[in-house]
């Protein structure tokens, strides 16, 4: 009974994917492929094979759910004609990978946005609570370089400042993969911690707050307006445990845009020239994503739907103590298992986020 359930969902997976044009879209490009010159353009053609990749998972995800669905239905068929009660543990087995490959389709289904299919850079700030906001902070990069290293994603570090006894005061890195800015921006807004603070003698019971900032990695050239009136350049000393990359000369670079207060750093780079680029690309990225927001919020008339970041704009809270529970606060998604979550796996509130601003976005057009 349970599998049945999923024949309709799986179709409406199939229409949502639109198999067939991805075929027709592989077809053209395998012809496009063979032309003559078609690797003289090399920008040109690694586009083009990152895209035949990117339509081909698509397409072989989706083919092998069906797979997966149909040897199930032999296996249930098998089982009932021989009245073989053995291979009900392999049939739940399968089942259940069945189900969890289709959740993650699904998921996939939810990342229509401009700059979903984007690397993400993701920027964590130590707020109230001093060292132990900065333990707090340490503690969060840890958790996001988990999930990317066990998705296959690469990390690099953009700009990297200890704390001034423990722990990271602010860091900014970019993770590498697909739909990682799509996957990433459930994560945008405060993060709360409740623990025993081990920095406190008395064992006293500590709160502390960490943002999180993320923003696609933009490369195409943004049609983004900026007064260089406007800015404010510093430049200084790289520092911090950012990887042995980051060069140690005053070559990091700081900017200010003054209407906005955002601020933008870049250190990793390999001179103060690539560093400005750098921190230039991210500016108009934040830039352009905020002219969107605005322009998303006069449309629906719903505020806080992308909440502001700031102190008062808490996403999630993360209790280690007197009991331990890891709760979404937008999605009211929550588990117990907070060491789990804080190794890596919170694929249970970006799958609820996605699902949430998908309700949403039907209840605005509606």
């Amino acid at each position: 009974m349970e599998l049945k359930g999923y024949r309709d969902p799986l179709t409406e997976v199939k229409d949502s994917l639109d198999i067939p044009y991805l075929k027709d879209e592989l077809v053209k490009y395998d012809y496009e492929m063979q032309e003559p010159g078609f690797w003289d353009d090399v920008d040109r053609s690694q586009e083009i094979m990152k895209k035949v990749k990117s339509l081909k998972d698509t397409v072989e995800s989706y083919e092998g759910l069906e797979q997966e669905y149909a040897d199930i239905e032999t296996m249930i068929q098998m089982a009932e004609e021989e009245n073989d009660e053995s291979l009900v543990p392999e049939v739940q087995e399968m089942l259940s990978d069945f189900v969890q490959h289709f959740d993650t389709l699904r998921i996939a289904t939810l990342l229509s946005g401009e700059f979903d299919k984007e690397n993400a850079i993701v920027t964590l700030h130590a707020g109230t609570g001093g060292t132990e906001a900065c333990d707090w902070v340490s503690m969060l990069y840890r958790m996001y370089t988990r999930w990317a290293e066990k998705k296959g994603f690469q990390i690099e570090v953009l700009d990297y400042l200890d704390g001034e006894e423990a722990g990271i005061k602010s860091v900014t890195f970019q993770i590498d993969g697909e739909n990682a800015f799509g996957l990433l921006k459930s994560e945008r807004g405060v993060h709360r911690l409740v623990r025993i603070s081990p920095f406190n003698a008395a064992g006293k019971r500590q709160t502390s707050f960490a943002s999180c900032d993320v923003m696609p990695d933009i490369e195409e050239d943004l049609e983004v307006e900026i007064n260089e009136d406007d800015l404010r350049i510093d430049t200084y000393r790289s520092s911090g445990a950012g990887g042995q990359h980051i060069n140690k000369t005053s070559s990091a670079i700081r900017i200010t845009h003054l209407p906005t207060g955002i601020v933008v750093q870049c250190q990793n780079e390999r001179s103060q020239h690539m560093n400005k680029d750098k921190a230039m690309q991210m500016l108009k990225a934040k830039l352009y994503m905020l002219k969107q927001q605005e322009n998303a919020e006069k449309i629906s008339d719903i505020r806080g739907e992308v909440r502001e970041n700031t102190w008062g704009s808490q996403i999630r809270s993360y209790v280690l103590q007197p009991y331990t529970m890891v709760k979404d606060l937008r999605t009211d998604a929550e588990t117990s298992n907070s060491g789990a979550v804080l190794d890596g796996e919170i694929d249970i509130f970006i799958n609820a986020y996605l699902k949430w601003m998908n309700v949403n976005r039907d209840r605005v057009e509606s």
